[in-house]
């Protein structure tokens, strides 16, 4: 897989830890909406919590990748839905633990009126890997 950060002064510069945009070439995964489920019990943990809901959803997005042979290196782009807009910050602190500012995907970050089963969080990727 190649994967290139492309960054330009002529756009605004990213306000998180992600980058403008990201060339890749090799095969490409699609990891669908991950919400705080627990495997193991097969329920949502950390009904209040924003931040442990998100590293929930982290170590599921992982889980995925790891089984289609990728990391989070192989990621070129996400997308985060917040029910609040108000924990961007505490789940920005938490995504970046995850994806260094200088190496991170793509992403856009949007506020909605619901996510599934009323988690604070949902987030997708797409991962670029050799064939």
């Amino acid at each position: 897989m190649t994967r290139k950060v492309i960054h330009t002064d002529n756009a605004p510069a990213p306000v998180g830890p992600y980058n403008q945009a990201i060339a890749a070439s090799g095969q490409l995964v699609f990891v669908a909406g991950q919400i705080a489920i627990d495997p193991r019990l097969g329920d949502v943990v950390y009904t209040d919590d924003v931040k442990k809901q998100t590293e929930q959803v982290m170590a599921n997005l992982e889980a995925i990748l790891t089984a289609a042979g990728a990391t989070f290196e192989d990621v070129v782009k996400t997308t985060v839905f917040l029910a609040d807009m108000n924990d961007f910050a505490a789940v920005n602190a938490v995504y970046a633990k995850y994806f260094p500012e200088n190496t991170a995907p793509a992403r856009a970050c949007v506020e909605v009126s619901r996510l599934p089963k009323d988690v604070l969080v949902e987030i997708e990727c797409i991962a670029v890997i050799s064939g």
